[in-house]
């Protein structure tokens, strides 16, 4: 398994290697974004990765979620994302939950055990309940992916703080509900987002070339944080 590794272990050295041995990551969505996510941390030398997701593969995912192929529709994304991510690395401790994250779930489930948390919803009611609830818990890092659709430039991804984010309507949205409930963070949370306006689209389009710099910047900032340590 050294092997394996050898390339991440050059550029980021032995001590950050076996800090990503055992951090434990949990990823809320594992679509366009969230899947690339999950592949890049397992492929630079993550080994204790928790995916939750709900849905089911359907042929529109093709064109950008890693779980999603010819062979695996109407399959829980997280079961076939799992499948892959052990033939890269058959040691990993990957768990796979098919369910619904909502204020419950995260109430009975907790997040103590986690070292990171990133945050790929889409649903903005979800999305405010997680970021807070995670927020809120000791320790815990939370980075958190906003919209990735309707936009075609990867050059304008980007990242910035949750409550300062410009032009990004599913940041706004975030806040105005926390607004609403009267709360806020309990830290900041770096959000990676784009600068680039929405395009006009019947349905919300999106393209892997958008969606997987979303996913790979995520990634990055979980493996630099492990890395400062």
């Amino acid at each position: 398994m050294d092997e394996f590794f050898a390339r991440s272990e050059a550029l980021l050295g032995a001590k950050a290697m076996e800090a990503l041995r055992t951090k434990k990551v949990i990823i809320f969505g594992v679509g366009g974004v969230g899947s690339y996510a999950a592949e890049a941390l397992i492929r630079t030398g993550l080994t204790h990765l928790t995916i939750v997701d709900d849905d089911l593969v359907q042929p529109s995912n093709i064109n950008r979620q890693i779980p999603a192929t010819s062979l695996t529709i109407g399959r829980p994304k997280v079961e076939a994302l799992k499948e892959r991510l052990l033939t890269i690395n058959p040691k990993a401790c990957i768990e796979a939950l098919c369910e619904r994250v909502n204020e419950e779930w995260i109430k009975v489930n907790g997040l103590d055990e986690y070292d990171y948390v990133i945050d790929a919803i889409d649903s903005v009611t979800e999305k405010t309940d997680l970021i807070l609830y995670a927020s809120r818990v000791r320790g815990l890092k939370v980075f958190s992916s906003m919209g990735a659709a309707l936009r075609f430039d990867p050059t304008k991804v980007t990242t910035g703080e949750l409550m300062t984010i410009k032009g990004d309507a599913l940041a706004k949205a975030v806040r105005a509900r926390m607004k609403r409930l009267g709360t806020h963070p309990n830290k900041k949370i770096r959000c990676v987002y784009s600068t680039e306006q929405a395009q006009a689209c019947e349905t919300r389009g999106s393209l892997m070339q958008v969606t997987a710099v979303f996913a790979l910047t995520l990634a990055s900032l979980v493996i630099h944080d492990i890395r400062k340590q």
